[in-house]
């Protein structure tokens, strides 16, 4: 097998990462574009030594949950090389998509936590109800996402990157953007290279945030690119859940899908239920407060502390969560846990022992070394916020190496139409 055959393949399972497994030859091949049951041709287009990749050309013969892409231009009878990225699950009805997350999910379980999970992915209509005003007219997958970035290349082309690739592909249409988001994205005529950022918060209103390309004479030379100075302070944007208001930057994090932030929400409170005000609480890689206000009302009164390394973000916390006198640290996680590790009293981890330790890490997980000082200051249970079903059954494996076992697993749909899936696992001693 090389690069650039053309082979045809039986497709029999499904990969984390939004790439469906075949063999050919003895050989493992993943490949996008495809469902497990389907026979496709496929072009080879990277041949490792104990596996290969290729691009679906052409559905031989198709599975019943096939379905015409949500993204007309992302479709398989279109060039791999011209289908845009972001939606690679769009192919495929919306109950098998889910069944299809929750498998990877379960296996990822079975090789790296040492257990089984029963688990279904669920979207946020099951959590919120489909009257709920963050719901509604997102229950087939589409119109969800209030956050989108776009390319503009040197040739002044402005779209999404082609799957897999820096390559901009000028679009028709925007599927999974909020209505508001798309009539902006698809009005967009010049724009220097570089990147387009728009943002819908809780008021409607959509902003736009043009970042230069970087200084490419720079990294050519070996340097880092000088940050660009900015001329005016970053616009602060409010986001609600339930009754409680949120500030964040108009280019800091806030969860994509609408109904994503009450969704996880609810989640986390339903998950840990009664959380003791006699305690200290952990809201780690904490962002604007989210977590941290689900936390403390919880609590009522406990001590409570939210870490997160960005500093904005912090300073926002703080606002957020004036009322509930929490404490908004700005560090790494890995280095307050260090400290805190080092230099708390006896009194401050018996406090700590008694309360919930709540983490909502980067797509890379919290890695072993943060699971081993969660577990030295020995929580009376974990609350684990995941945006990556590996990551988190790897960290699950660590948390259970160090005398924790898994309470509870739910998994949610705020991805739609993507491979990705969130989900709350609760940890206990």
């Amino acid at each position: 097998m090389q690069n650039g055959d053309t082979i045809d393949l039986e497709v029999t399972g499904v990969a984390h990462g939004g790439v469906f497994v075949a063999r050919h030859e003895g050989l493992v091949v993943f490949v996008p574009d495809a469902l497990p049951g389907e026979r496709v041709r496929a072009r080879v287009t990277d041949v490792k030594k104990s596996f290969a990749r290729a691009e679906t050309l052409e559905v031989l013969d198709a599975s019943p949950d096939r379905r015409p892409h949500i993204w007309p231009q992302a479709d398989v009878s279109v060039a791999p090389e011209a289908r845009p990225g972001g939606a690679d699950f769009g192919h495929i009805a919306l109950p098998r998509q889910r069944a299809l997350k929750a498998q990877v999910l379960r296996e990822a379980f079975e090789r790296l936590a040492g257990g089984a999970v029963d688990v279904d992915v669920v979207g946020p209509e099951a959590v919120l109800g489909s009257d709920h005003p963050d719901a509604t007219g997102t229950v087939d997958g589409t119109g969800y996402r209030t956050r989108v970035s776009l390319h503009v290349d040197a040739d002044g082309r402005i779209g999404p990157y082609a799957a897999r690739s820096h390559t901009v592909i000028p679009v028709e249409s925007h599927p999974l953007a909020t209505p508001e988001i798309e009539a902006v994205a698809l009005a967009l005529r010049k724009a220097p290279e570089g990147r387009i950022d728009l943002v819908q918060p809780a008021d409607g209103g959509v902003r736009t945030t043009r970042r230069p390309a970087k200084d490419r004479a720079a990294r050519g030379r070996g340097r880092r690119p000088a940050a660009p100075r900015e001329t005016r302070a970053p616009e602060i944007l409010t986001e609600r859940v339930g009754d409680r208001e949120f500030q964040v930057d108009a280019g800091g994090f806030w969860q994509v899908h609408r109904a994503a932030a009450a969704t996880l929400d609810r989640a986390v409170r339903d998950a840990l239920g009664e959380v003791t005000s006699d305690a200290w609480h952990l809201d780690l890689y904490g962002g604007v407060g989210l977590f941290a206000a689900a936390l403390g009302e919880l609590a009522g009164g406990a001590r409570l502390t939210t870490v997160e390394s960005e500093p904005r973000a912090t300073m926002h916390a703080e606002q957020n969560l004036a009322d509930l006198g929490a404490e908004a640290v700005t560090a790494r996680v890995d280095r307050f846990l260090a400290r805190l590790v080092g230099q708390a009293s006896l009194f401050d981890r018996e406090m700590l022992t008694r309360g919930v330790t709540l983490l909502d890490p980067p797509r890379a997980g919290a890695g072993r070394e943060v699971v081993e000082a969660i577990s030295d200051l020995g929580p009376s249970r974990v609350a684990y916020v995941a945006c990556d079903p590996v990551a988190l059954a790897r960290d699950v494996g660590y948390f259970r190496g160090s005398g924790y076992e898994l309470q509870s697993l739910r998994a949610f749909d705020l991805f739609p139409h993507s491979h990705h899936v969130e989900a709350v696992a609760i940890l206990a001693r």
